[in-house]
Parts: structure tokens; C-alpha cells; sequence
């Protein structure tokens, strides 16, 4: 499990996945039929039905949306924490480690270019942009104003 699937996590978030693969019985050819099938289509009884559930298995599931901001204003509240400007506010809100190694960890995993990596506060400033980014992308509602 990745830095990034334990925000998710905590949050109560599931990660988005590819489309589920064709099932078994959608890679059958339409005209397919059993031997013990005596259907003058041609097709098997229940075929188009089967062709159905495939297609909507094969579709896209809409994502649900995970109210972030209200979990996350509840858990900073008295606190002091800033989870909307600060990576490390963000992350100790979760209870994740924040430390710069953690960090560092977390931005290789999202892929932050290298010349942000030397320069913690570039970085820093990089890495919370994208995880907000990311969290939205997975069904999270972070305000307009943040991703930007």
C-alpha cells in the first residue's frame, strides 16, 4: 500500500481502478451456442441479458463523493492546524507521519519533479496542491479554490 492509498484511507475513501475486465460470458461470441441449446436464433436463451450485465460491469462506476472538508474541519477544530495551506497539517490531522522523510516518500510517489525535491518549502507547497488534486480525482470534495 502506497503513501498516497493511506490518505485515501483515512479519509474512507476507495481508490479509484480501472474498468473491471470482460467477464467470461461477454467474451463469447453473440452467435455462440451449447450443444444442448435448440434455440432457432442461434443464440442462447439469456445470451442478451448476459450481454447487458457485461456491459454495465465493463462500464465505469460513478464515483461517490466523500465529504473531506466537513472530516477534516471536525478534526482540526481547537487544534490549530491549517489542513487547507499545509501538507504536514494535513497529514498530522490524518495521524499519517509528516516528518520530510515521509514527505519525500510520499512526493516520489506522486511523481514531483525533481527540482522541487531539494527546496522543502517548493516542495511542500507542490506536494499539498497534488494530494488535494488527488484526493478530488478519487471522489473527494475539496473547494474550487484549492485546487487551483
Amino acid at each position: 500500500m502506497g503513501f498516497f492509498d493511506k490518505i485515501l484511507g483515512k479519509l474512507g475513501i476507495k481508490k479509484k481502478d480501472a474498468p473491471a475486465p470482460a467477464t467470461p460470458a461477454a467474451s463469447k461470441p453473440s452467435g455462440f451456442q451449447t450443444p444442448a441449446s435448440s434455440t432457432g436464433s442461434g443464440r442462447q436463451p439469456g445470451a442478451r441479458t448476459d450481454e447487458v450485465a457485461a456491459a454495465k460491469a465493463a462500464s465505469p462506476a460513478p464515483i461517490s463523493q466523500v465529504d473531506v472538508v466537513k472530516q477534516l474541519e471536525t478534526l482540526s477544530a481547537g487544534k490549530g492546524l491549517n489542513w487547507k495551506v499545509s501538507i504536514v497539517d494535513l497529514l498530522t490531522l490524518l495521524e499519517l507521519d509528516s516528518s520530510r522523510e515521509a514527505r519525500n516518500e510520499l512526493a516520489t510517489e506522486l511523481g514531483c519533479p525533481a527540482e522541487l525535491m531539494s527546496d522543502s518549502a517548493k516542495m511542500n507547497t507542490w506536494l499539498h496542491k497534488e494530494v488535494l488534486k488527488r484526493i478530488a480525482a478519487n471522489g473527494g470534495n475539496i473547494p474550487k479554490e484549492l485546487l487551483d
